[in-house]
């Protein structure tokens, strides 16, 4: 079962179709030119961005990270990453992305 977080963030292009792509990823159908963005495996790490079609493969599924972001095409992806750190910044004056998600999480 993947994790989705609560506030995800959603690219403006993936907006409109949401729903429908968190259903195919959930049930493992393949979308084209779909990208998630997680918290990174490595703590060293802020996030990770990569093609929703690698949950395919089983093992990468149940080890995937929380999902944070779900955007259409990787431009938009990497716009919402970016988003994400400044968000994160201008709230916290520090880059540490996965204790504000968790703060944020635990609020509402």
């Amino acid at each position: 079962m993947l994790k989705w977080y609560k506030n995800l963030y959603v690219g403006d292009t993936a907006e409109k179709k949401k729903n429908k792509l968190i259903w195919k990823i959930n049930h493992g159908a393949g979308v084209i030119d779909v990208y998630l963005v997680t918290l990174a495996k490595n703590p060293e790490n802020l996030l990770e961005i990569f093609s929703a079609n690698l949950l395919l493969q089983k093992p990468l599924r149940r080890t995937c990270p929380m999902i944070v972001g779900l955007a259409k095409g990787y431009d938009e992806a990497v716009q919402l990453v970016a988003l994400m750190v400044q968000e994160v910044y201008e709230n916290t004056k520090t880059a540490d992305v996965r204790g504000y998600l968790k703060q944020k999480e635990l609020e509402k």
